[in-house]
């Protein structure tokens, strides 16, 4: 339905149609609706008012769209030509003080990494008197994996181990075996020397990215490992003592001693010598 007002022609006589008294006649009728679509970022027609008894018709969608539009520009208008500058610089500020956080409460400790030794270093350093070195990289079949697990009572992850045989003419020194355990948050590089008969010659540690436990690098702590054997309990604060303050990482350090020495038991040493390593993948 659709309002459509009439101006009357004053002239002398005119009475207005309708029965109605006034100089305006109010018409009722009914008529499809034409009202004009706007298209998508078309600003809307102002509505006209004409004297000639033409109709007005105001759609609620060019309202709205016209509403939506003054409202961007108002606001674009009060907004401070630098308030994106003063956003990204506070964005910058907020992740610098989380960062700086994390550092200090020892959730991002690999700020705190140090490397001790290379592999390079500390095979020279086990077998100071090897005048070769051969490396290779073991993978665990899945009846060594069992069998390592048989041994040491846990469940082993990594499916093998890097290796570092050493030769000293046509005799074997030993075997420096690479491996890695999980601290409280970050990863521990060690390597552990041993000796053909199966004995532990060495413990060394590689690189160290934990906060705290530094002291488990200490020579004294290191030498309670040396004469070990698979057949060792290897059981921290047994045949191991603990260090205050760096208790999870002596704990994973000792069982991944442990490991190493099943592991050498149940691959290496079926096959002795440096002429090839069971599942040698190098």
């Amino acid at each position: 339905m659709t309002l459509r007002f009439n101006r009357l022609a004053k002239r002398p006589g005119a009475r207005p149609s309708g029965g109605f008294a006034g100089t305006h006649a109010l018409e009722l009728w009914h008529r499809r609706p034409t009202a004009r679509r706007f298209r998508w970022g078309e600003r809307p027609r102002e509505p006209s008012h004409d004297n000639a008894g033409t109709s007005v018709r105001i759609t609620p969608n060019a309202l709205s769209e016209n509403t939506s539009i003054e409202r961007q520009q108002r606001l674009k208008s009060r907004r401070p030509p630098h308030s994106r500058t003063l956003r990204v610089s506070v964005r910058l500020a907020c992740i610098a003080c989380v960062a700086f956080l994390l550092a200090l409460t020892g959730f991002a400790p690999s700020a705190f990494a140090e490397r001790y030794l290379t592999v390079a270093e500390a095979q020279r350093l086990c077998f100071p008197e090897a005048d070769r070195f051969e490396e290779h990289t073991v993978r665990f079949t899945a009846e060594q994996r069992k069998a390592i697990e048989k041994r040491i009572g846990t469940r082993v992850l990594n499916r093998g181990n890097r290796i570092v045989i050493a030769s000293k003419g046509t005799s074997q020194l030993g075997v420096l075996v690479i491996d890695h355990v999980l601290g409280k948050h970050e990863i521990i590089d060690y390597a552990v020397a041993i000796a053909p008969d199966g004995k532990v010659l060495q413990v060394e540690v590689l690189e160290y990215r934990e906060s705290h436990g530094h002291e488990i690098r200490s020579p004294r702590w290191r030498e309670q490992f040396k004469g070990k054997t698979a057949d060792s309990k290897l059981r921290l604060n047994d045949d191991i003592s603990n260090i205050s303050g760096a208790t999870i990482s002596c704990r994973q350090v000792t069982e991944g001693v442990k490991r190493v020495l099943a592991t050498f038991e149940v691959v290496l040493r079926p096959r002795p010598g440096a002429a090839g390593v069971p599942g040698d993948k190098s």
